[in-house]
């Protein structure tokens, strides 16, 4: 069968996209993927999605939006894309041992947040470790936190975190920050960072809840305990595209270009959420670029109706 819009993904930018082009009466079919919801089915509560005055469970919040979009015909499918061709139109898409063809895709794939590789961070992810201040640091008013990271990110959640948590603590594997220069220095003048130099976290501490960390210093390989309410994971994200290399352009990091808002490389591609966002991550914006994708592509199917 051929679909009008193919979508990619199925975190807020994906199913997003999926609402507004299955409304617009457009034949849709979702790839979700195997683990389907993106970042949000791994966050217990939401607290800064519009519209919930006392927050949302993440996993609610993306049930209801798969079933806004399943609601106006939305088609969505639980299997993981394994390669595209974009080369020519109809759009192909592969999945398995099947091809799927569209008029039009949008690519909401998202970015992955990279993690330390620790079964104790798995296990305490969302009872205290995170990967997104904006989203968590209220829970840790005048707690304890710690950062792990020397970059933008890391000193960007510092910052976040201090207007919240009494004592913030910055781990980083270097003697230096590799974040810019305006941003260490607001680290380095904020009286509630300090700073844990040339060291890892080999283990996070806590039964049901993060307790503390145990650090590692690479150059002398004394290993310290470090109590706090919480660890942030801030060593930056990947973004979920390596299938579609060589399809359409990426940057050096494997974001994928975009122009015009939502346009990648090929007319009738469509990218939106974090896999074209290495900025901003949340919630809300990777919904309205999934809007405003999916606004995009109707206008392109109305302009090149094949």
């Amino acid at each position: 069968m051929l679909y009008d819009v193919i979508v990619v993904g199925s975190g807020p930018a994906g199913l997003t996209a999926a609402i507004y082009v299955s409304r617009a009466r457009l034949e849709t079919l979702v790839f979700a993927g195997t683990l389907w919801g993106g970042q949000l089915m791994l966050t217990r509560e939401v607290e800064n999605f519009p519209g919930f005055p006392h927050g949302v469970l993440g996993p609610d919040l993306m049930n209801n939006m798969r079933a806004q979009a399943e609601r106006f015909g939305a088609k969505i499918v639980f299997e993981d894309v394994t390669s595209v061709d974009f080369s020519s139109r109809p759009f192909k898409v592969f999945v398995g041992g099947g091809v799927y063809e569209a008029r039009a895709v949008i690519v909401a794939t998202g970015a992955s947040p990279r993690w330390l590789g620790l079964e104790s961070e798995a296990r305490l992810r969302g009872r205290g470790v995170s990967t997104c201040a904006t989203c968590d640091a209220p829970f840790f008013k005048d707690k304890k936190a710690v950062v792990v990271g020397g970059g933008d990110t890391a000193v960007d959640e510092a910052l976040a975190l201090s207007n919240y948590a009494r004592e913030v603590a910055i781990v980083h594997r270097r003697n230096q920050l590799r974040a810019s220069k305006i941003l260490q220095e607001l680290a380095f003048a904020n009286k509630k960072i300090n700073f844990v130099w040339n060291s890892v976290v080999e283990d996070i501490l806590g039964k049901d809840r993060v307790e503390g960390v145990k650090l590692r210093n690479i150059q002398t390989g004394e290993v310290t305990t470090l109590h706090t309410d919480a660890v942030f994971i801030a060593i930056g994200h990947k973004p979920n595209t390596d299938v579609f290399k060589g399809q359409i352009d990426m940057d050096e990091n494997g974001y994928v270009v975009v122009h015009d808002e939502t346009m990648t490389s090929v007319e009738g591609v469509f990218a939106a959420g974090d896999n074209q966002d290495p900025k901003y991550k949340q919630a809300v914006t990777a919904a309205g670029s999934g809007c405003r994708a999916a606004l995009d592509a109707e206008k392109y199917l109305q302009e090149h109706p094949m």
